[in-house]
């Protein structure tokens, strides 16, 4: 193969390496695949990063934030038991193997004005923040499994709706039942919530409260 050299315009071989005329060298070629390296590199950095940003924010987030106590990490352990026997391993798994439970809120939740709650979520963190109101008021561990179910679906990724729907429709499968809990604050709570964000649940009329679900 002949190369032109671009001092003097002789075509030489380009095996010579330099020009037969006037001595000058052939640049180098350059090689595709030194490109693509330094764009692998790049890339490779670029994820480092961002990885080490979203280690970095998600340990801060536990960082301003306090554990269960030994007595509430106990009560939880049962609640996810009531869980497991009722048959929502889906949950289950998404509560026991991936959700750091916290005590109080860390920096982004306190950031964000709230009314009282009993729980609260940061998807996709998996972090799941347990209030006083969370221990004190539910019934039982029954009740507070409907609050679990509710918290893990949102780690699930679903909205408010979406929830609170999934909850009350499988109200009868984790055995929290308008019979045994109808005066229970939580009861009452959850249903108005329900009927809130899943209206067409409740537009059944001749029924009590319009539960189309009893």
């Amino acid at each position: 193969m002949l190369k032109r050299c671009e001092k003097c315009g002789l075509n030489s071989p380009s095996a010579a390496g330099v020009c037969v005329r006037c001595g000058s060298e052939f640049p180098l070629a350059t090689k595709p695949h030194r490109h693509l390296r330094r764009v692998v590199i790049r890339s490779a950095i670029c994820a480092v990063v961002c990885v080490a940003a979203v280690l970095s924010f998600y340990a801060s987030l536990l960082a301003s934030s306090n554990s269960l106590s030994i007595e509430e990490r106990h009560i939880v352990r049962r609640t996810i038991n009531v869980l497991r026997d009722k048959g929502f391993t889906r949950e289950v798994s998404m509560l026991e193997r991936f959700t750091s439970f916290r005590s109080d809120d860390h920096w982004l939740n306190a950031s964000v004005p709230k009314e009282n709650a009993f729980a609260a979520t940061n998807f996709p963190f998996q972090i799941m923040t347990l209030y006083p109101d969370f221990f004190a008021y539910p019934k039982d561990d029954i009740e507070r499994a409907a609050i679990l179910l509710h918290e893990a679906r949102h780690l699930m990724g679903k909205n408010e709706a979406e929830a609170y729907e999934y909850v009350w429709l499988n109200r009868e499968q984790l055995g929290w039942t308008r019979r045994e809990y109808f005066a229970s604050p939580v009861w009452m709570n959850v249903r108005s919530q329900t009927r809130e964000y899943a209206p067409h649940l409740f537009n059944c009329y001749g029924k009590e409260y319009y539960d189309c679900t009893e």
